[in-house]
């Protein structure tokens, strides 16, 4: 189950044997449905990210929603828990799929913190929903942007998928724990946010900086630095590595030829468009595809 086309990109990632991981991103104005069978010994961990999705049972007859910055854990022995999401117009989610034999390696030693591997819970459904830090959030919107050939993907995105589990099911023996104070205000990462979508919304004529800045409401300089702790990235860095990925995945769909992605993308000329593209991948558009 994978589709990658313009505006609607779907991939299901093999982490490794027994752990998978479902990452969606709905462009389009429509609502999107993923249907996949999921065996009863799997954990379904749902993040999602940016607007809500909607998760139906028994044929449908209930559902949860799952809010922006939100998490659901769901677990059930005792039956098959198929997925049914509604991705919403704009939505992007994220959803762990972990054997329960997988799981328990990750916490053979500290299972006691997680309530559902103790002896007497073990056998039963569990069900839990957070909140997710911002910790959690820079670290999720990481997983969706990154710099990196695409040949070092798969290695990025599994060292993230850990780290992800490490903050979700970390308990801190100290409550005063160190965290970025930026990040600690919602405010603050919700203006970055705001900046980041901006940027993607207007890629074919980007604004400056300055009038970045005054777009979200922000001071430059923290513009740019609550950019870079939030996406790993300058803002300009992130923008280029977006448009090379987008254009990468319109010329996989072989519907747009490269002049035309190169105009999609805010180009005004296709040799300057191949340059930049040559540099990010190694390669050509046109060889690039011709090796695929």
């Amino acid at each position: 189950m994978k589709k990658n086309v313009a505006k609607n990109i779907f991939d299901e990632v093999f982490i490794e044997e027994g752990f998978y991981i479902l990452k969606y991103h709905n462009q389009t104005e429509e609502t999107h449905q993923i249907v996949k069978e999921v065996k009863r010994d799997y954990i379904q961990l749902h993040f999602c990210i940016k607007n809500s999705t909607k998760l139906f049972f028994n044929n449908s007859t209930y559902s949860i929603d799952i809010f922006e910055n939100k998490s659901l854990l769901l677990y059930n022995p005792n039956q098959d828990l198929p997925i049914q999401l509604e991705v919403m117009p704009k939505a992007k989610s994220i959803t762990f799929l972990i054997s329960i034999e997988k799981f328990h390696t990750f916490f053979t030693q500290e299972a006691g913190l997680i309530h559902f591997l103790n002896e007497e819970n073990k056998h039963k459904k569990y069900y839990y929903d957070k909140v997710l830090d911002p910790n959690e959030v820079v670290v999720l919107n990481q997983m969706f942007h990154y710099g990196l050939h695409s040949s070092l993907e798969k290695l990025y995105t599994k060292g993230k998928v850990y780290e992800l589990l490490s903050l979700y099911f970390h308990i801190s023996d100290n409550d005063e724990v160190q965290k970025c104070p930026f990040l600690e205000d919602e405010s603050n990462v919700e203006k970055i946010r705001n900046a980041k979508n901006f940027l993607i919304e207007n890629m074919i004529d980007p604004p400056s900086l300055n009038e970045l800045s005054d777009k979200i409401n922000l001071p430059l300089q923290h513009l740019k630095d609550g950019f870079k702790q939030i996406y790993g990235e300058t803002v300009f860095t992130f923008l280029l590595n977006y448009k090379m990925e987008y254009a990468r995945k319109l010329l996989v769909t072989k519907k747009y030829n490269i002049t035309e992605t190169s105009f999609e993308v805010g180009y005004s000329t296709p040799s300057h468009f191949i340059v930049a593209f040559k540099k990010k991948y190694g390669a050509t558009p046109k060889k690039y595809l011709s090796s695929l």
